[in-house]
């Protein structure tokens, strides 16, 4: 199956190819944000098929990943200001109340970066559930926004060329196996949303009373 025929048949996979195909590497940049502010477009599949499409020779590769670097930067920096407007525990339950987010992953980002410092906004970035939202701890502590964005452009740029580059090698292999990626996606998005709904009705999702008690009062909170 090659690209075109994929994008004419609808489905995720139609619609990113679509996308892309239509706005070329500013559409990848769109999906990219879209995926850090808004999951659960997966970054993986919208660079993977980015590579694809370079491989066909349809984009070019230097775009791809500036335009795909962009798309993170700005994605990181609405969650910045998200931490740096609410502060540490407000920050926290925002985080918290988002659809298919746990606490435990939220106290994972925020450990990280309380173990990592300033760094951890470069390596965060590489790293799975850190990278959606290390970001807004970095807004808390008010990192200078001059070295955050510095710190974000360089860990998205490793990241969003590793999978573009993975896209590009496993290019023709992709495309042979096209049909199958909108039945795994939406497996997975399956999935995701029968736990969430397990864990709902079970009572698994109830924000602990004491989740982020540890972190300091927010600014508005304290006398």
């Amino acid at each position: 199956m090659d690209l075109l025929t994929a994008a004419d048949e609808g489905g995720i996979t139609g619609f990113l190819l679509d996308l892309v195909n239509s706005l070329g590497p500013v559409g990848v940049g769109l999906a990219i944000l879209a995926e850090t502010v808004i999951p659960p477009i997966p970054s993986e599949a919208v660079l993977g098929l980015a590579g694809v499409l370079i491989n066909d020779g349809e984009m070019e590769v230097v775009p791809v990943i500036l335009f795909a670097t962009l798309g993170s930067l700005l994605g990181a920096t609405f969650f910045y200001y998200v931490g740096r407007a609410l502060g540490p525990r407000r920050s926290h339950a925002f985080l918290d109340r988002l659809p298919l987010v746990e606490t435990a992953d939220v106290d994972k980002t925020f450990e990280w970066f309380e173990r990592h410092g300033r760094s951890a906004v470069f390596f965060g970035r590489m790293v799975p559930i850190v990278r959606s939202f290390i970001s807004v701890p970095a807004g808390v502590v008010r990192m200078p926004i001059g070295q955050f964005l510095l710190f974000t452009a360089g860990g998205s740029l490793i990241w969003n060329s590793v999978l573009i580059g993975l896209g590009v090698a496993a290019g023709d292999f992709v495309q042979e196996n096209l049909q199958y990626l909108d039945y795994a996606v939406v497996v997975a998005v399956v999935v995701a949303v029968t736990w969430f709904a397990y864990k709902k009705l079970s009572g698994g999702l109830q924000r602990p009373p004491t989740a982020g008690a540890h972190l300091p009062a927010d600014e508005r909170d304290e006398p």
